[in-house]
């Protein structure tokens, strides 16, 4: 799911019942204690959105912004009408997070939200505040969402707020969950969905550009994640490139768990596994620098043409099997694997592993070229920073998928750089469609 067009809106969306009341919080622009109205700010007040600006012109807008002390009343425990600092048990508890999850009506979402309100994401002692970001289309639905979160009694769940622009929804966010992306429809051309989406991520960086905390961490879901992820960032130039991120992990899950099944032991004797490059086709999952129980994977796995083509293949169309079989993409393991990506990066990486994220690749020690971001091995000291795995190492066969991978990249910069403040857009896209099969 996700919003290609905003049109002015006048619509006052009114809400029913005091469970309806309780989803808005003091970040909603309310005029009247029963009824809310969701106002398009000026810079979208001409319908589509305008993301072709270069990094440099970016400019936060007038953000309009409402005094707590003279919001109008309103009912259910999400409204924070009480005082959170006055609460003996939140002694204990560490400042209030905010975290912005865009596509928040979705099924990734569905799955992912419940995760980061019960505690298992951040930590038992840290209290959030979940900020939704849905369309004009689905804003009824990101309604019930926040209903079921009420209903659900998440101690550490102190404040929900939902909305439609980007602007208010990302306000002092520290962490952001951009999963919202339009789908691929039939005949749609990769170049296509490229731009739709593009724009999408050039709006939505510009938000975070111009509202979310300086250090907001960002991954971003929504595919083509690590072609999004550089518009994002590139229309964020206050906000350090490092913190973004295009999420990988589940194409790392499923290869780990392709590689504990052809040796016969448990996912967790699987380590050092590396997905490289981009979320496509032509991703590199890395069996020359995995390991099996501490060993080299082909120590392990001595069929080494498996590793090269039917393991490759298995990661690679795995979301398309899943399709074959259940009728709908990943979603339920797609949110497990943004819990793994914001865990990587907020616990301590373990001695001698890594894990696989896509990163901006300036400075990398691998010889990648600069400027995109791919996905490549990452340790941490679970500060929410991340630095490059150096004791890596390459043979032929990995390079060579590598540089087709990161060829891919370069023509999708080039193809977007109408939207990155580089220029006209020049589609020479690799032959083949590449596209994941799950993300079709």
């Amino acid at each position: 799911m996700a919003v290609a067009e905003f049109k002015p809106s006048n619509t006052i969306t009114h809400l029913r019942s005091s469970s309806q009341l309780s989803i808005l919080s003091k970040r909603l622009s309310l005029t009247k204690p029963y009824h809310c109205t969701f106002r398009t700010l000026n810079r979208t007040q001409n319908a589509r959105i305008s993301c072709s600006i270069a990094p440099n012109e970016v400019q936060a807008p007038a953000v309009q912004t409402q005094d707590p002390k003279s919001k109008p009343d309103c009912y259910g425990v999400f409204c924070l009408t009480y005082d959170l600092k006055a609460e003996a048990e939140t002694k204990s508890w560490k400042k209030l997070m905010n975290i912005a999850v865009s596509g928040a009506a979705g099924m990734i979402a569905n799955h992912l939200l419940f995760k980061l309100a019960s505690g298992e994401v951040f930590g038992p002692d840290q209290p959030i505040a979940l900020k939704l970001l849905g369309s004009e289309r689905s804003f009824q639905a990101l309604e019930g969402v926040a209903m079921e979160l009420e209903d659900s009694l998440f101690p550490l769940l102190r404040e929900v707020s939902i909305g439609i622009d980007p602007y208010e929804v990302f306000q002092e966010a520290d962490w952001a969950l951009l999963i919202g992306a339009k789908p691929r429809g039939p005949g749609m051309e990769r170049a296509d969905l490229l731009d739709i989406n593009g724009q999408i991520f050039a709006e939505q960086g510009k938000a975070l550009n111009a509202v979310a905390s300086r250090n907001v961490k960002v991954i971003v879901v929504g595919n083509p994640c690590n072609t999004n992820a550089l518009i994002c960032l590139k229309n964020a130039p206050n906000i350090p490139a490092k913190n973004f991120h295009a999420l990988t992990r589940l194409d790392e899950n499923r290869a780990k768990c392709q590689l504990a099944l052809k040796a016969g032991v448990f996912y967790d004797k699987v380590s050092n596994m590396t997905i490289w490059g981009n979320h496509s086709t032509t991703q590199v999952p890395d069996f020359l620098n995995a390991r099996i129980d501490s060993l080299p994977v082909k120590e392990v796995i001595k069929d080494h043409k498996w590793l090269e083509n039917e393991f490759t293949e298995n990661v690679q169309k795995r979301g398309g099997l899943l399709i074959q079989k259940w009728g709908r993409s990943s979603a339920a393991s797609t949110a497990v694997s943004v819990v793994d990506a914001i865990r990587s990066l907020t616990i301590p990486t373990p001695e001698g592993d890594w894990f696989s994220s896509g990163v901006y690749t300036n400075g990398n020690p691998y010889g990648i070229a600069e400027d995109i971001v791919f996905s490549m091995p990452c340790r941490s000291k679970g500060d929410g920073d991340y630095e490059l795995v150096k004791d890596v190492i390459f043979d032929d066969y990995l390079r060579q998928r590598i540089a087709k991978t990161e060829a891919e990249l370069l023509a999708e910069k080039r193809c977007v750089a109408h939207l990155t403040g580089e220029g006209i857009a020049v589609c020479d896209l690799p032959g083949g469609d590449t596209m994941l099969p799950g993300e079709m």
